[in-house]
């Protein structure tokens, strides 16, 4: 069972309808009961009444009254005394002698009423009745409640006394009856409560499922398209639904003007990126050569001028990588289609650790290959430049004699294909670990070597996260001191996905 918090609108609306009809019911059949009840102990209270005035005989000057039974106890089996009426004498130490009750016997004739006396535990019960000449109820064993009045006559003091066993049935049953009626109609409440209520909250339902359907939709990347609204029927102002509905609209509205504007910003600073990564190629160009024309020149060139311009050969060599990188993720951003072909990427593996060993020879790198070639779809030479960023990522920030190891296997039954490259180096801090594939992120100094290392510009694994969406695969990494795993699943033979901002 959920807590009442948690229940749904239509199950919080059944139940206060239900508790509501409930209470109803239970106040009527209260107040029903509390009637009848009175009214049948009224109508035994003036029975007991008459029953003693006629035993105890008619008072002095009354006219048109029977006259007492000759017997002292003849009031219980004479007209008028229902069955089961008691009666009992009291003599004047105030002690019940005797008694009788009336009881109903079959004979030749018919029905007919007779006697029995008392039992001993049946008067001390009577007994015990105030002597006000009020009537009372009390318990006799045997024979159940009886309303009980105590009176003088002619020939004494008397109890006389008629069964409360009918009336108690009666409202017993009349209580029953109740609980019967109000659970059937609670049952019935509740399910024509479910299911009108579920017909007024189909509207609300429509309107979550237009929200769900935005929920799903990827705002986060590519054009903009917001088509989904709450139609016009479930959007009245005029009722509670519509004016959620008419809120949510509003809010799309509003969602798909700033995502609009969002987009149009992207695409513009996408674009001054492009257009200037591609004219900065032909000035670094001219710098790079101007730096290496007075190499060539006869003319004999100071220490200090060799310096500066192999300064600013190198600078405009970095400077022309971090332009080209620009210029490829200004690319794989607008969602330019890459060349996709059956590539072997064993091969690719291959070739990116010879070309790491060569740059790093300080680094042991290791190879573990399937025996059979993997081969998937996709640019080979993109899916080259990851796996080159990757090795020169573990190289760049890793310390001389770190073991580093490029990893080619099979997944999900051969359906994607796992590239891993791992190092044994100090690993990624934690407070880098989330941002490791954002443009321009760095590692600290103490993954960087000392000497000898060209500054990263931080585009290496935002490119490789990039190349690797445009392939439909996905790119992550695990990091631990001792252990750092970057992991490029791709698929074999799902066609590869657009590239988008991510």
């Amino acid at each position: 069972m959920r807590r009442p918090g948690r229940w749904s609108l239509r199950t919080r609306l059944v139940v206060s309808a239900l508790a509501l009809i409930a209470v109803a019911t239970a106040v009527i059949g209260t107040v029903t009961t509390v009637a009848l009840s009175h009214h049948l102990y009224g109508q035994r209270e003036r029975q007991v009444h008459d029953l003693a005035l006629r035993a105890g005989g008619p008072p002095p000057g009354a006219r048109g009254m029977a006259p007492p039974p000759r017997e002292p106890l003849g009031f219980v089996t004479s007209g008028g005394a229902p069955i089961n009426a008691v009666g009992a004498e009291v003599d004047a130490n105030g002690r019940v002698a005797e008694g009788v009750v009336s009881i109903q016997k079959q004979n030749a004739d018919g029905p007919k009423l007779d006697a029995r006396d008392l039992s001993a535990a049946e008067l001390a019960a009577l007994a015990k009745v105030p002597r006000d000449r009020d009537s009372h109820t009390v318990e006799v064993p045997g024979l159940g409640d009886y309303l009980v009045e105590y009176g003088e006559g002619k020939s004494g003091s008397f109890l006389v006394g008629v069964p409360l066993a009918e009336v108690q049935s009666t409202v017993s049953t009349l209580i029953v009856v109740e609980l019967c009626v109000t659970a059937a109609g609670l049952i019935a409440a509740a399910l024509a409560g479910g299911s009108l209520v579920g017909v007024a909250l189909k509207p609300l339902r429509r309107v979550a499922t237009t929200a769900t359907r935005v929920s799903e939709l990827p705002l986060h990347k590519g054009e903009v398209a917001l088509p989904e609204r709450v139609p016009d029927a479930e959007a009245d102002p005029r009722t509670e639904v519509g004016q959620v509905g008419a809120a949510l609209n509003r809010m799309l509205d509003h969602v798909h003007s700033a995502l609009h504007a969002r987009q149009v910003s992207e695409t513009r600073v996408r674009q001054f990126v492009a257009d200037a990564s591609h004219e900065l190629r032909t000035p670094l160009a001219s710098i790079r050569g101007y730096a290496e024309l007075p190499r060539r020149s006869r003319e004999e060139t100071g220490p200090d001028t060799r310096h500066a311009l192999g300064r600013i050969e190198s600078e405009a060599e970095r400077m022309a990588g971090l332009v080209e990188d620009l210029l490829l993720l200004a690319r794989l951003d607008s969602g330019r289609p890459l060349s996709y072909e059956e590539t072997d990427l064993t091969m690719l593996v291959v070739d990116a650790v010879s070309d790491a060993r060569a740059a790093g020879r300080e680094h042991n790198w290791r190879l573990a290959l399937p025996e059979e070639p993997v081969k998937v779809c996709g640019d080979g030479a993109r899916l080259h430049q990851v796996l080159v960023n990757l090795l020169a990522n573990a190289r760049t920030h890793t310390p001389p004699g770190t073991t580093v190891t490029a990893c080619v296997r099979p997944l999900d039954g051969g359906r994607e294909v796992a590239l891993e490259v791992r190092d044994d180096g100090p690993g990624i801090p934690t407070a880098l670990l989330p941002h490791v594939f954002e443009r321009f992120a760095r590692g600290d100094a103490s993954r960087s070597r000392a000497a000898g290392s060209v500054s990263s510009t931080g585009l290496g694994l935002a490119i490789v996260q990039a190349v690797v969406s445009a392939h439909g695969g996905a790119v992550s990494v695990e990091s631990v001191p001792g252990s750092t795993v970057f992991t490029v699943r791709l698929p074999r033979e799902q066609s590869p996905l657009p590239a988008t901002a991510s």
